[in-house]
Order: C-alpha cells, then sequence, then structure tokens
C-alpha cells in the first residue's frame, strides 16, 4: 500500500474500498514529517520492513533416516515419522518445540537442511527464522506460511528463489503480496528481515513490509503492517498501518517521510508489538511508533508493495525483498 499525507498531521477519513492511492505528488507533500499525537487516518495508501537469527539448534544423538527423522532418544523412519525429541527433514522448518519437517512433524521440533527454522509455543516463546532456501510459488516451507492469493484470494503471493523472498503485486492497487506465518505466536511478536533492494524507481512505490498480529482468510485481510519504501531519495516513507479486512478498508496509525526513512541493499528492518505499542527499527535504531489496540491476535508475516501505474515498474518485483527473515512470538 502506497502512503498519501499532505501536511504535517494524519486525519481521520472513512474506512473503506473508495480510498485511493492518490498520485505520486500526494504522499511526496511531506518531507520527515509525523502526526505526533494526531489521530489515524483511514483509506489512504501507504509506504514498507532485518537480521536473521537462529531459530534454534539441531538435535543429536538419535538416529537418522533418508527424508525421515533426527531425534534425541527419537526414532528414524524413510518417510518422517513423527518424534518426541525432534525430526530433521530435507528443506524443511527447524523447531525447538514444535514445527514441520518435510516428511515429518516433530513435537519436539524438526530441523531442515534449508535454512528455515521454527522453535518454541506461543506459551514459552515461538521464533521462526528462514533465508528461503526452497524455489517456491508461493512460499510454504512445508507449511509454514500462508499468501494473499492462494489464501485470501484478494491480494498477492509471495513466492521465493534460495536466498530471496518477494512479492507478486501486479496492476490493483491495495492487493499487495502477502505472506503470514501459521499456528499460534502469542501477542508480543517481532519480525526482523534484511532487505534485497536494488534499480529503486520512486514512481514505483516498492515498499518491503513486515506484518504483526494478522489473519488471512477469503476477502479478508487484517492486522499491522509497517512498511519502509525501498529508495533512498526525499520521496522515502516508513508508515505503520492497520488492515480492517476488506481490500482498500485500512487505518494509518503513522507515517514519516524523507530520506532517512527509506531502504536499500543490506539494510536491516524490524518491527515489534508490545502491548498496544508498535515500534519500526532500521539498523537497529527506533525509527517510529504508534499506538493501537484493534487486533489482539494474528500471525508475524511479510509483504511487498507495487505500484504499476507507471508501465515502467511492471515486472520490477524482483528488484526488492527479504534475503532473511526471523519472527518471534510469545
Amino acid at each position: 500500500m502506497r502512503a498519501v499525507i499532505v501536511g504535517v498531521a494524519l486525519s481521520v477519513a472513512a474506512c473503506g474500498n473508495g480510498a485511493s492511492r492518490g498520485s505520486g505528488a500526494d504522499r511526496d507533500a511531506a518531507t520527515d514529517a509525523t502526526s505526533s499525537g494526531g489521530a489515524p487516518s483511514t483509506g489512504g495508501a501507504k509506504g514498507s520492513g532485518g537480521a536473521l537469527a537462529t531459530g534454534g539448534a539441531t538435535s543429536s544423538g538419535g538416529a537418522k533416516g533418508s527424508g525421515g527423522a533426527l531425534a534425541i532418544g527419537g526414532t528414524t523412519s524413510n518417510g518422517g515419522a513423527t518424534s518426541n525429541g525432534g525430526a530433521k527433514g530435507s528443506g524443511g522448518a527447524l523447531a525447538t518445540g514444535g514445527g514441520q519437517g518435510s516428511g515429518g512433524t516433530g513435537n519436539g521440533g524438526a530441523t531442515s537442511s534449508g535454512g528455515a527454522s521454527s522453535g518454541g509455543d506461543a506459551s514459552s516463546g515461538r521464533t521462526y527464522s528462514t533465508r528461503f532456501p526452497l524455489m517456491e510459488n508461493p512460499i510454504s516451507e512445508n507449511g509454514m506460511w500462508i499468501n494473499g492469493q492462494t489464501t485470501g484470494l484478494d491480494w498477492h503471493d509471495v513466492s521465493t528463489t534460495p536466498g530471496l523472498a518477494i512479492g507478486h503485486q501486479s496492476g490493483s492497487s491495495y492487493t499487495d503480496g502477502t505472506a503470514l506465518l501459521t499456528g499460534n505466536w502469542g501477542p508480543t511478536q517481532s519480525v526482523e528481515a534484511t532487505v534485497h533492494a536494488v534499480n529503486p524507481k520512486d514512481s514505483c512505490y516498492q515498499e518491503v513490509e513486515m506484518r504483526l498480529r494478522s489473519a488471512l482468510s477469503p476477502h479478508r485481510c487484517t492486522g499491522y503492517e509497517i512498511s519502509f519504501k525501498a529508495t533512498k531519495t526525499d520521496s522515502a516513507y516508513l508508515i505503520i498501518v492497520r488492515w480492517n479486512g476488506a481490500v482498500g478498508d485500512f487505518t494509518y496509525l503513522q507515517q514519516y517521510n524523507g530520506a532517512k526513512y527509506g531502504v536499500t541493499e543490506g539494510d536491516v528492518v524490524k518491527a515489534t508489538i508490545d502491548g498496544d505499542v508498535i515500534t519500526a527499527y532500521l539498523n537497529g535504531a527506533i525509527m517510529g511508533t504508534a499506538t493501537d489496540d484493534t487486533f489482539q491476535d494474528g500471525s508475524p508475516g511479510m509483504g511487498f508493495n507495487l505500484e504499476t501505474g507507471d508501465s515502467s515498474c511492471v515486472g520490477t518485483n524482483g528488484d526488492y525483498g527479504f534475503t532473511s527473515l526471523v519472527a518471534t512470538g510469545r
């Protein structure tokens, strides 16, 4: 979603699908501005989301089968049997307290040779870490992700090639490429990702986005989005947005404009939510905050915006994305 703001303070508008993104001139009218103490606006457009943490350790001491499980005190199978200690599959996920590997589910956790990992549960804390090791469209990583078009129908999917996740938005506005993690995450969440961004073009509104307390179902997408524009020009921005359900129904919680809010290759972005406070980070520095208590649960995830009103923007989805991501919840 692309940001539209004029002046310094954000205004309140009615939620709904009648909102428009506005022209590039509209959303570039404010530079380095924030709505301190102002009310969130609804129905405008929006702007996007660092480092990879390990999601757990590979277990040892068990027996290993082909495509099966490596468990501490567990069992081995050729197809991947359930293990109470932890299971290892190829291209799957590493879980220290739950998660799914290729060929089997581990109650204690599963390690993948492909670079994705998940660990723990919502009560004790859960982590999922990935370097996007697989070629998938849409991203799944053994059932760890759901997608905007495949599940939500009205948005777009996220795909991966080894080492990169990108969105597939094209055409309609507000239909960002979106992917959310599955399972229970608890309300206190974070997403941190490393940015890929080359050949930036301001008119394309290429955004990298982090999602918190989010949910997808047919024709409905809810939760919080924290987005950084993938450019370092004065038209860059950071926005914090609440998605209310239908396409085009969203509320601005905060927006900041200016070059220092843009991202480029190798930057590390992070978003957290604790209670009703949402915080955005860039390379370890706090860049902005917003407050909202509408959604109390949901999943972390990622997204990518692309505007294609400028025909030269069509097909530039691969110019920006994430090269790694770690999500936590408790």
